[in-house]
């Protein structure tokens, strides 16, 4: 048994029996979406009460849709200037790189200014606003979804924690 497997083994055995059913789920969960570190994200989840398992598939879904998707055959086609560049002799595999590169920090962006919970640069406005898990009734369950900047490179499915894009 890995060091990995018994410290899992060994916090496992130290729940109740109620929440080592739901870690276990858990982490069928995370490893079927490929979370190499599954067992991290489960404990986070049960013990910091942290909406893990929502915060994995969102980011994973904005990599994969909003980063990744540029690598998506005919996707930079659909661009006009990319095509225009394409069609002057520009290498594809560069034009992906700038691409991914740019949805990247899009989309850091945008998550980092959700994790704020509001715009300090609008004085004498009392709003806000918050990412929250639902339920699958689609309900809030009352767990926001924060740092999400945070964990957005480990998203990277192909482990590189998009080292590639600025290469």
């Amino acid at each position: 048994m890995s060091d990995v497997e018994a410290m899992w083994q060994s916090w496992l055995s130290g729940l109740p029996s109620s929440k080592r059913a739901v870690a276990q789920s858990l982490r069928t969960q995370f490893e079927a979406l490929g979370a190499a570190d599954a067992p991290d994200w489960v404990r986070s989840e049960i013990d910091e009460n942290q909406p893990q398992l929502a915060r994995f598939v969102l980011l994973r879904s904005l990599w994969r849709g909003a980063i990744d998707g540029w690598a998506d055959p005919g996707a930079l086609e659909q661009v006009a200037a990319a095509r225009r560049l394409l069609d002057a002799g520009a290498d594809r595999d560069d034009l992906v790189l700038l691409a991914r590169a740019i949805a990247y920090e899009a989309v850091f962006a945008a998550v980092d200014e959700l994790d704020c919970g509001g715009d300090v640069n609008v004085p004498g406005v009392d709003i806000g606003w918050v990412v929250m898990e639902s339920g699958e009734d689609g309900c809030p369950t009352g767990r926001p979804l924060s740092g999400l900047h945070e964990n957005l490179l480990t998203m990277d499915p192909s482990g590189r924690d998009g080292a590639d894009m600025w290469r």
